[in-house]
């Protein structure tokens, strides 16, 4: 990789356990266990995680231990969190410093939030980048929450545009706009006026069609959506879309067909909103995954990344588009306070300083370890498909390779224990629960990644 002679393999292995991965127990072990029952008794398993078997007590760069000793790892990222790697020095330098400082300032500007809100105008993608305003949350889903409030203000329409296979929060708002089951049934009724239309899934299209002979119809069908009369799309006031989805199977959209969403909605009058919450903050080998794409969005909800260790999203929006936002419409208490504000600028400036090397960093690295996985996956049965950008990418699960058949839950469920005990934390998502994801830091050290990879198709291919 060329971006090797800016950043030196030696020193990211500085911030891991370099014995990585070393395991002492199966897992859970028992102190592990302990902790465990512990949560089950008092905390909501209606969390994310479940009833995962693991429990974090340490973390260092993109390596984890357990209370047993155990030591994995991580290519999870806390779900695509942890972009320079936990507990990264810089990071916790700029926090301990704040904190002397100044933590809590209310919902008001303090020194350190105005800079992040112009840091972050000054590295968003075209369009945006130093013309934007942004608005601070804790969560994406905050941020979705924000962005369907101000769509309705701005643009005086009420429906929204989303995708089948979409994941954007589960408040009220960004629940009724996400569509996996698990997140939807026995929760409704849900906010009206959301319209979903097939993503591009081209591993399993819903057209039984082929890229590119398909001449991107599903594009094209949005298109006609949105601009023909009598499809009861009267009243869009913004699209929104992952240049890449995460929970539904860390899908990349196909070259060509953004800008052909792009156009309808210019068409329609509809904003273009791009969700970066688990695709930006460098994951797919650029600063934003719409940066892929020759498409300027006119709001982007971003988070995970951005704050790392710390909870920080928002709502970045074009000038022009935040003026008709009213002053004191939307109080958020805790949004970007002066510690987190530090954290998130730290975290900007490690991924962007030197021309973006760590981001460029991960796209070579991405490229390198999905070429290896796909030749690996040729000698298995049950690797499907491999796919995504950078440090994002999805490793689809099959029955078989002649059906393409999801590969069921208990198999699935089989294939993680196995990673997991053998000290590589991996987890699924996709429709059918069938995709492995290979998310992890982006100061994961090639060896680490290349190991990561070798004992991922070593237990697929032992079953």
């Amino acid at each position: 990789m060329d971006t090797e002679k800016s950043i030196k393999e030696s020193e990211l292995a500085k911030l891991s356990y370099k014995d990585a991965p070393q395991m002492t127990t199966s897992i859970p072990g028992p102190e592990a266990t302990k902790y465990l029952e512990e949560s089950f008794a008092y905390e909501s398993m209606a969390r994310g995680a479940g009833r995962y078997p693991m429990v974090y007590a340490e973390g260092k760069g993109a390596t984890v231990k357990d209370p047993d000793g155990n030591v994995f790892i991580d290519i999870s990222a806390g779900v695509a969190v942890n972009s320079v790697g936990r507990c990264h020095p810089r990071v916790i330098k700029a926090m301990k410093e704040q904190m002397k400082v100044l933590m809590h300032a209310g919902d008001m500007s303090n020194v350190k939030r105005s800079a992040l809100a112009q840091k972050v105008s000054s590295i968003m993608p075209p369009g945006l980048r130093d013309n934007s305003i942004t608005y601070f949350g804790q969560s994406g889903s905050a941020a979705v929450e924000t962005a369907i409030k101000f769509v309705r203000k701005i643009t005086g329409r009420s429906q929204i545009v989303a995708f089948h296979g979409a994941y954007h929060g589960v408040w009220l708002g960004g629940n009724s706009l996400t569509t996996g089951d698990q997140y939807r049934k026995g929760f409704g009724p849900f906010m009206p006026g959301v319209i979903h239309l097939p993503y591009p899934y081209c591993f399993r299209c819903c057209f039984g069609m082929t890229y590119p002979s398909c001449k991107l119809q599903c594009a094209h069908y949005v298109d006609y959506v949105l601009n023909t009369p009598y499809t009861g799309a009267d009243d869009v006031g913004a699209l929104i879309i992952e240049a890449q989805q995460g929970e539904s199977g860390y899908v990349p959209a196909p070259p060509g067909y953004l800008e052909i969403v792009k156009k309808a909605c210019e068409k329609h009058g509809a904003l273009y909103i791009s969700d970066e919450v688990q695709a930006g903050a460098g994951r797919t080998g650029k600063t934003w995954a719409i940066e892929h794409y020759d498409v300027e969005p006119d709001m982007i909800t971003w988070g995970k990344g951005m704050g790392g260790d710390v909870a920080m999203s928002g709502l970045t929006m074009r000038k022009d588009l935040a003026a008709k936002v009213e002053d004191f419409s939307q109080p958020n208490t805790w949004a970007a306070n002066a510690m987190t504000s530090a954290a998130c600028m730290t975290n900007i400036d490690i991924l962007t300083e030197n021309d973006g090397a760590l981001i460029k960093r991960a796209a070579a690295l991405g490229e390198e370890i999905s070429q290896q996985l796909r030749e690996g996956a040729k000698d298995t049965k049950t690797i499907g498909d491999v796919r995504g950008k950078g440090l994002m990418i999805g490793i689809e699960m099959v029955e078989d390779k002649e059906s393409n058949a999801p590969l069921n839950g208990d198999a699935m469920g089989n294939l993680m224990m196995n990673l997991l005990n053998k000290g590589i934390i991996m987890v699924p998502c996709g429709r059918y629960g069938n995709v492995f994801r290979f998310m992890p830091s982006l100061v994961l050290t090639k060896k680490h990644a290349v190991k990561t990879a070798d004992i991922f198709l070593e237990t697929v291919k032992a079953g």
